[in-house]
């Protein structure tokens, strides 16, 4: 605190950064993290207090408060001179650490005058009598809300339940409110934690459209630290509420004489997709991992490659134990190719060994992956982490990636604890720190593109299916290019090559088409000493689909030579050609992990990372992970009704034509070396995880994974062993049977069990080596069974599959279970009954000739004596003599 001996004035400085204060990053409005006007509130008050002016008479918002993704923003707090009655101004102010001047966000007036003590309403009775229930579904709220822009984190869903109390304009809404439990520390260092009183808010949010506080008036603090609220909102004129809250014990903690609520501008609340459509671009952001504790180093056992591994596993088979973890080192110096299949052999030793199924391999790089803002130092093993990604995704929790700080050089066996106990698959170390991926939307963009092509200039564009002749016709058309190469390896009798040229020509644009083979660097060579290009946008690639387990180095070669061949190709000749732009079109199965297409994703992550290592030298360079395409392109003509539907499970829409040039020129502003445009389902993410999907951990900055995902982790927890132990084994089988036919319609998209016949094989029904590894990971969740990659493969029918996994399960019909489980049936029965004589005296002979039975007792029971006894016992008697006579409930 500053204060001036002239004026009077009082001056408080702060700094706010989501790194110092993460939970501002849990309130995005827009597309962009803002300042909650609770938090401006926060700040006048705790000022006030100071100043001895404790009661905040008004608040007027006037500016959003944007918290920048990365660096911070200062903060001044002015009270303004005491007046006569001791009264104070008070002003929020910001400067970003860029600009010269100051922004006003708030301005007010703090009050030396006590604040009234609230209502006196009795929050101790609770919930309110006469307070009629509403039934919330919190999680739906929050993504109903991030649907209209408004994007509340983990921290800021406090809404836990509502009530309300009278009807019409006149009535009361009440609610509780929590923090979560890893913020409810935190509470005690705020007067008010301002994501508790903003929760304060949400509840109305039920009926009307989402609104932002305005105008603050009347406002108190009785009390400072609370983690948890009973809240009251009250009308109290248009647009604005009163507000009350209380602690667990009634006691009163914040009142708010009127707070008045008024939507969001639509142009902020539209700034992503008013800014040329980033809503869809993503970058990967390597997100600190705070409060990983130190663990031993358990027992691990380095290996070097396949033959390693099965020597490995033939010890543990033969009796030695099995490590905890197995580490490959994967350094490039080799070749491209040349790494990337001997990990490949690695990892199919690996997932093919039973023996270790209960041990983790660690595959580790150094300098892979441009963490903690550093450079990609080794871009050779960046294609490791595309091949991986989707080993994982194909193989979960049986492989962790791990990238090493090039610069410390870390010794394995200090980090390695660690990096297991995160929990996390893929983890980054640098100076010590952890760190994990997460995409996150890249933000605001200038409106203007910058001019990196133009007239002047001559584009080579390699690679001539339908994205290559779409950025063509682009470039023409939006940036004003002249002067175009087009290779590819057909050169003039590329399909749709001559339309093409027609087209373009027409609009002024000089075109020469070459036949060039970019895999063959004599070739490319020649290519540009002719045409001496200043820009290339490399768009060229192939596929060769398939499970880890059936790539072979000729696979990945295949794929490798338009992406990996070609790039380094043209990255190596035109290292001396002063460039404008280096563009190369990857693909989000490098960084998202696509399942069967490991080649693929590997070659897309070499790009990825040689780009990271292009600009970290000082040269032009930027990758494009694309997600899916709505373009009918050359690579996914052949996906069918089954593709499409797990692409849309993992959250891909398809990109249009428009969205994705859009996205392009975006990218282009961004000013980073790797970008993602993909085009995200957010909501079915969110809608899959509370039905018991799992939330991919790289989509976690942007979905939270919540209870579902931990309902979705126990569902192998030994839940099913119980259900089936109380069933006759027709009815186990049944049980399983109906678990197999619903994921297998799930897998292939079906809308119920129905298309999947119990004696159908699964590949009459549609399934191949990608969907039969989907399956196994379903049916491995809602087991917890280890189960084989070629289980549908062993096991081809729905039917005999039930089988093997009731084998596997261990059950058999247990009589004492099954016995219980009826006696549950009949107790929940006669619970709802209300019994007359003639049904107790029936119901009566017969429980006690169960009871003769089961202790042995020949004779059956003298009818009338069991009357007399139970003439007059209401039902939940008779449940209790079941309890005391049978003894196994």
């Amino acid at each position: 605190m500053v204060r001036s001996p002239r004026s009077g004035e009082l001056v408080f400085t702060s700094r706010l950064s989501v790194r110092s204060q993460p939970w501002l990053a849990d309130h995005v409005i827009g597309g962009v993290a803002r300042l909650p006007g609770s938090a401006l509130v926060e700040m006048a008050v705790r000022a006030g207090d100071e100043a001895g002016c404790s009661l905040l008479g008004e608040l007027v918002i006037e500016a959003p408060l944007v918290v920048p993704e990365h660096g911070g923003v200062r903060v001044q707090v002015v009270l303004g001179a005491p007046d006569e009655h001791g009264s104070r101004t008070v002003s929020v102010y910001s400067q970003s650490a860029d600009a010269d001047t100051w922004t006003c966000h708030a301005a007010g007036v703090l009050s030396a005058t006590p604040g009234t003590p609230g209502t006196g309403f009795d929050f101790a009775a609770w919930p309110p009598p006469g307070a009629i229930p509403v039934d919330v579904d919190a999680d739906a709220l929050y993504d109903d809300l991030a649907d209209q822009g408004f994007g509340y984190g983990p921290v800021f869903q406090g809404l836990r339940a509502v009530w309300r109390l009278g009807d019409g304009d006149d009535a009361e809404t009440f609610a509780e409110i929590a923090l979560p439990d890893d913020q409810r520390d935190d509470a005690t260092e705020f007067g008010l934690h301002p994501a508790l009183l903003d929760a304060a808010l949400h509840p109305a949010m039920l009926t009307a459209q989402p609104r932002q506080p305005a105008d603050w008036r009347g406002l108190a603090l009785h009390a400072a630290g609370a983690s948890a609220l009973r809240v009251r909102l009250a009308p109290a004129g248009p647009d604005a509420v009163s507000l009350e809250a209380a602690d667990g014990t009634g006691s009163l903690v914040v009142s708010v004489d009127s707070l008045v609520l008024r939507p969001v501008p639509k142009e902020q609340l539209a700034t992503a997709a008013a800014t040329l459509g980033t809503e869809s671009l993503f970058h990967v952001d390597w997100t600190a991992l705070p409060g990983v504790a130190a663990e031993p180093v358990p027992s691990w056992a380095p290996i070097v490659d396949a033959a390693q591994v099965a020597t490995l596993a033939d010890d543990v088979s033969a009796g030695s134990p099995a490590p905890a973890v197995a580490v490959l080192e994967a350094v490039g110096g080799a070749d491209v190719l040349d790494l990337t299949a001997g990990v490949l052999e690695v990892l199919q030793a690996w997932l093919a060994a039973p023996a270790l199924d209960e041990s983790r391999l660690v595959v580790a790089t150094r300098g892979a992956v441009p963490a903690g803002g550093g450079a990609v130092t080794d871009p050779v093993a960046s294609s490791v982490w595309g091949l991986v990604r989707a080993a994982q995704s194909e193989n979960p929790d049986r492989i962790v990636l791990l990238d090493l700080d090039p610069a410390a050089g870390e010794r394995l066996d200090t980090v390695l604890g660690a990096v297991l106990a995160s929990g996390e698959p893929q983890v980054a170390v640098r100076e010590g720190a952890l760190s994990v991926p997460r995409l996150a939307r890249v933000g605001d963009q200038p409106s203007d593109v910058p001019a990196v092509f133009g007239p002047e200039g001559t584009v080579l564009i390699s690679g001539a299916g339908s994205l290559g002749g779409l950025a063509a016709r682009h470039l023409v058309a939006s940036h004003g290019v002249r002067h175009l190469v087009l290779a590819s390896r057909r050169g003039r009798e590329a399909d749709g090559m001559d339309e093409l040229v027609a087209e373009l020509s027409g609009q002024g644009a000089a075109v020469s088409v070459v036949a060039c083979d970019m895999s063959d660097r004599d070739q490319v060579a020649a290519l540009l000493a002719e045409h001496r290009p200043t820009a290339v946008v490399h768009t060229a690639g192939t596929l060769d689909d398939g499970v880890i387990g059936s790539l072979t180095r000729d696979k990945l070669a295949r794929v490798f030579a338009p992406k990996v061949d070609a790039v380094r190709h043209l990255d190596e000749l035109t290292r001396g050609m002063d460039l404008d732009a280096f563009v190369v079109y990857s693909s989000a199965s490098g960084v998202l992990g696509a399942a069967g297409q490991g080649n693929y994703a590997a070659a897309n992550a070499f790009l990825d990372g040689l780009m990271a290592n292009r600009r970290a030298a000082g040269l032009p360079g930027l990758s494009l992970a694309w997600g899916l395409w709505e373009l009918a392109t050359e690579m996914i003509a052949h996906l069918g009704d089954v593709d499409r539907a797990r692409m849309s499970r993992g959250g891909a829409l398809p990109i249009t034509a428009t969205e994705g040039m859009d996205l392009f020129d975006a990218a282009l502003a961004s000013g980073r070396a790797q970008l993602v445009p993909v085009k995200l389902d957010l909501r079915g993410v969110r809608a899959g995880a509370r039905n018991g999907g799992v939330v991919p951990n790289l989509l976690r900055g942007l979905v939270r994974a919540g209870r579902a995902q931990a309902r979705a982790a126990s569902a192998g927890d030994g839940g099913l062993v119980r259900r089936l132990a109380g069933l006759a084994a027709a009815e186990q089988e049944a049980l399983l049977l109906e678990l197999v036919r619903g994921q297998a319609a799930a897998v292939l998209g079906h809308g119920g069990s129905d298309g999947v016949r119990a004696e159908m094989a699964f590949k009459d029904a549609g399934f191949d080596s990608l969907t039969s590894v989907e399956l196994r990971n379903r049916l491995r969740e809602g087991t917890g069974l280890k189960l084989p990659a070629t289980l549908v493969f062993d096991h081809p029918t729905p039917q005999v599959l039930a089988r093997y996994l009731r084998t596997e399960l261990g059950v058999s019909e247990d009589p004492l279970s099954l016995v219980q489980s009826k006696i549950e049936d009949v107790e929940s029965l006669l619970s709802g009954l209300r019994l007359d004589e003639s049904m107790r005296t029936g119901l009566t002979l017969r429980l006690q000739g169960l009871v003769a039975r089961c202790n042995g007792v020949l004779d059956e029971p003298d009818a009338a004596t069991t009357a007399d006894q139970l003439e007059s016992a209401s039902a939940d008697e008779v449940l209790d003599f079941i309890h005391e006579e049978l003894g196994l409930v």
